[in-house]
């Protein structure tokens, strides 16, 4: 089966999900098992894929986008000590290491959000996916990413939309500011 062929048939399953329900747990707890399958077959990585752009640390190869934007597959590669600070997705994601570890360390967001471009963050908890390991986020939840390995990384990311139209930000903890995020794939 070809990479596509596999694609094609992961993202049909997902389609088929999202379709049954509205609940973000029921519909990440049933991706989990599909992505976890994906990501660790050998047939999905292709040499593009490990391609970043060494000024943010990382790079995205789209898989999938539907035309309504309500599903967005991706894979980061995620170069050596690099990675993304705090961020949301302003939709629920599930992502699965492919070739390496990946350091979560999710954020707890402090004030009220009611002041444009501030937001106080603190860490709350951290989570590192080993390959073939699954994390999961809510609408919502804020996490930074980083790759503490001596080699370039892969990660598959699913997302309930694209995540240039959810209004998704990126935090800077030093100086306390909120950012708007956009990515661009390959």
């Amino acid at each position: 089966m070809a990479m596509n062929d596999l694609v094609d048939r992961f993202v049909t399953d997902v389609l088929a999900i999202i379709r049954t329900t509205r609940d973000e747990d029921e519909i990440v707890s049933r991706i989990v098992p599909l992505a976890r399958q994906l990501a660790t077959d050998p047939r999905l990585i292709r040499e593009d894929m490990y391609i970043a752009d060494p000024d943010l640390g990382f790079g995205s190869t789209l898989l999938h986008e539907e035309l309504d934007r309500s599903l967005f597959v991706v894979v980061d590669s995620w170069l050596p000590g690099r990675g993304v600070r705090p961020h949301d997705h302003g939709t629920w994601a599930v992502v699965v290491a492919m070739t390496g570890p990946e350091h979560n360390v999710f954020w707890e967001r402090l004030d009220d959000g009611s002041r444009e471009g501030y937001a106080e963050l603190r860490p709350v908890r951290e989570q590192v996916v080993s390959v073939g390991e699954a994390v999961c986020m809510k609408n919502g939840e804020i996490h930074s990413v980083e790759n503490r390995s001596d080699e370039m990384t892969l990660s598959l990311h699913i997302y309930g939309r694209h995540l240039n139209y959810t209004g998704r930000s990126q935090f800077d903890i030093e100086l306390n500011r909120e950012i708007p995020f956009l990515i661009e794939t390959r």
